[in-house]
């Protein structure tokens, strides 16, 4: 994790177990499809592992959930500027239908560069420190915000809560799709017992 990122903002770091009962989530046949087509080429690109492999698991899960939460790729995430939290993010999920300007950021994902997922794990800490702060003051002051990095082979997940990282001590793996897809189920889920966030 940055150091950084921990001494300006006061935060602590830890490694647990982030979900304790994952169930399995059967994917739709045409993610199947697009995953086993999609693997069947060289990915070695960001840009392709999100169209191949990220995209389609993402669109999978929101429409399991009836499309209660949207999906934004590549869209600038101003948190606070002035402390260096700003720019782009890979993707993010968020608890509003699809607006020209973003709203009530809950999940931010960063596809780890040159599949080193740990050295990603600060950049999505402070993505995800970003989002909160950008909620604050909005119509859903959304406190708890789980981020991911992935190689999309390999995904890793965390949560900010209160002034804590935890960074899940599991990792998931695509050909295990079905545990991918019940992680972001478990975290959907917890979003929609909050008031003013998701709603199935």
């Amino acid at each position: 994790m940055a150091y950084s990122l921990i001494k300006t903002f006061n935060l602590a770091q830890s490694r647990k177990v982030l979900f304790q009962k994952v169930e399995s989530v059967a994917p739709e046949q045409w993610l199947d499809e697009a995953l086993s087509r999609g693997m069947q080429l060289f990915v070695n690109s960001e840009k392709a592992r999100s169209e191949l492999i990220v995209m389609p698991l993402l669109l999978t899960i929101r429409n399991l959930n009836q499309n209660c939460f949207s999906i934004y790729s590549g869209e600038k995430l101003d948190g606070a500027p002035d402390k260096g939290l700003k720019g782009e993010c890979d993707f993010i999920l968020t608890c509003t239908p699809p607006l020209p300007a973003m709203q009530a950021p809950i999940v931010t994902i960063v596809e780890a560069k040159k599949q080193d997922i740990a050295g990603a794990l600060g950049q999505c800490a402070a993505q995800m420190l970003g989002a909160r702060l950008f909620n604050r003051g909005g119509p859903a002051e959304i406190e708890t915000i789980f981020g991911c990095v992935t190689t999309g082979e390999a995904w890793q997940f965390l949560q900010l809560e209160d002034e804590f990282v935890h960074i899940d001590s599991k990792r998931y793996y695509i050909n295990n799709v079905g545990q991918v897809l019940g992680v972001f189920q478990v975290i959907i889920d917890f979003y929609k017992q909050l008031p003013e966030t998701v709603s199935g």
